[in-house]
């Protein structure tokens, strides 16, 4: 998944070993080597800190194309990357440079000086310590893992937080229940600071909602303090200040409607002034969210698929995403009906056949792939297996080129009016591969 220039990429697989044995989620390790470091997390800018299962990112992406579109400079934390590690470092706008990455995370390697540190922590320090040397107007910070002792989690005082949608994901570390995994989200809350809350189940919403509470965070829900909706081609907002008919976002699906509605509440509700609705408008037809439905249009995939096919991309990898990628697609057949076949790969860790079910009577076939160079894929065989357990008939391929083959050989043989409609789904290291070698 991973292409990094030389210098950074050594000192990457460096810090890499540096990891302790045993997983522990704490904020000590990373807390200790900031303190080292001259407290970088104390002189930021304004930081809106994001968590969530799904949706996050999207989020993250739709914030800083709105806080942009009025002229202000902003840093950017995201993660994973899907191609190149400096995707998850935004200076001020632009990527952060090679040399300025190489010499800070050596910079932070020095500092640490050998002690026990995950990789997300030290990264997420050095992520810090650039944000802190380089002038901005805000800083979108997404969350790496659950919330309350996520490395990210050690702003005193954000301007605002938000909380996606919670659901089942990294129950080995969070919990294997809704409620747990959102009170690990509703740790990100502080006091006295605005909360925005995406669509929730009950059970998340209310362990949010009593977190917000004892810590007297205002709190604003969607479905109840903001709202949201597709209307005649339009996107429709309202909260307390009022009602906002706007453009549709540039990233396809309803679920995408309700991410940008998080980041609108959030910008409205953050006590400064960003919630201008001409900046507003110009992050919504902007806005850039890689492998999220993402259409591809171009590169060696494309010319191995079936004359006019559609192919798209999407990295969601848990049955939760599935449900709503699986409902943007259903809206894409609505429009113009299409043979859908997904080209699936996951990683071990994920719930195949809970990701694949979301697909039943939507999906003419399924090809699973191992995802290329990742250790932890789920094998094709195996994945071939959750397919056909959630109902759906499926093939393993040998690769994505043998995939796109089978598509097109049984394209060509059922001779349909409709070129076939491709998603490339499962797993964000699966899109990252695609990009990386299909442009």
């Amino acid at each position: 998944m991973s292409v990094t220039a030389p210098a950074s990429a050594a000192v990457l697989e460096r810090l890499a070993s540096l990891h302790p044995k045993k997983i522990d989620l704490v904020l000590d390790r990373v807390l200790r080597l900031l303190a080292d470091l001259g407290h970088p997390e104390r002189h930021l800018p304004p930081v809106i800190h994001v968590a969530g299962t799904n949706g996050k990112g999207s989020v993250c992406a739709f914030s800083r194309a709105m806080l942009e579109g009025q002229g202000l400079k902003v840093h950017v934390y995201t993660s994973p990357h899907l191609v190149h590690f400096h995707e998850r470092i935004r200076l001020a706008g632009k990527l952060i440079g090679e040399e300025e990455l190489a010499a800070t995370l050596e910079e932070c390697e020095r500092v640490n000086d050998g002690k026990p540190i995950t990789f997300f922590e030290i990264i997420t320090a050095a992520a810090f310590l650039a944000f802190s040397r380089t002038p901005a107007d805000a800083l979108v910070l997404e969350v790496g893992l659950g919330g309350k002792y996520d490395a990210t989690n050690v702003i005193a005082r954000p301007q605002a937080t938000v909380i996606a949608p919670v659901g089942l994901d990294h129950i080995e570390f969070l919990g294997n229940s809704l409620a747990a995994i959102a009170a690990e989200k509703a740790g990100i809350i502080k006091k006295g600071v605005p909360v925005i809350v995406g669509p929730q189940d009950d059970a998340p919403r209310d362990v949010i909602a009593r977190r917000a509470d004892a810590l007297s965070a205002p709190l604003y829900l969607f479905d109840q303090d903001f709202f949201a909706h597709q209307e005649h081609g339009r996107m429709v907002y309202q909260d307390t200040d009022g009602l906002l008919d706007l453009p549709l976002p540039k990233l396809i699906g309803r679920h995408q409607i309700e991410n940008a509605a998080m980041a609108i509440a959030c910008l409205r509700h953050a006590g400064r002034d960003w919630g201008a609705e001409a900046a507003i408008e110009y992050g919504l037809r902007n806005v850039e969210w890689p492998a999220r439905l993402q259409r591809l249009t171009h590169g060696p995939l494309i010319k191995a698929a079936p004359k006019h096919a559609e192919i798209w991309l999407d990295g969601g990898h848990n049955p939760h995403c599935a449900v709503a990628v699986a409902r943007a697609v259903a809206d894409l057949e609505d429009r113009q009906e299409r043979p859908l076949y997904l080209i699936c790969g996951m990683l071990r860790t994920k719930d195949a056949q809970g990701f694949l079910a979301a697909f039943r009577g939507l999906a003419r076939h399924v090809m699973t792939v191992d995802i290329p160079g990742e250790a932890a894929s789920l094998g094709s065989g195996a994945l071939y297996d959750a397919a056909r357990r959630a109902g759906l008939e499926a093939s393993p391929a040998e690769s994505l080129a043998d995939a796109m083959a089978q598509i097109t050989a049984w394209s060509e043989l059922e001779n349909k009016a409709a070129a076939p409609r491709i998603l490339i789904c499962g797993s964000l290291y699966l899109a990252g591969h695609v990009l990386a070698e299909n442009s």
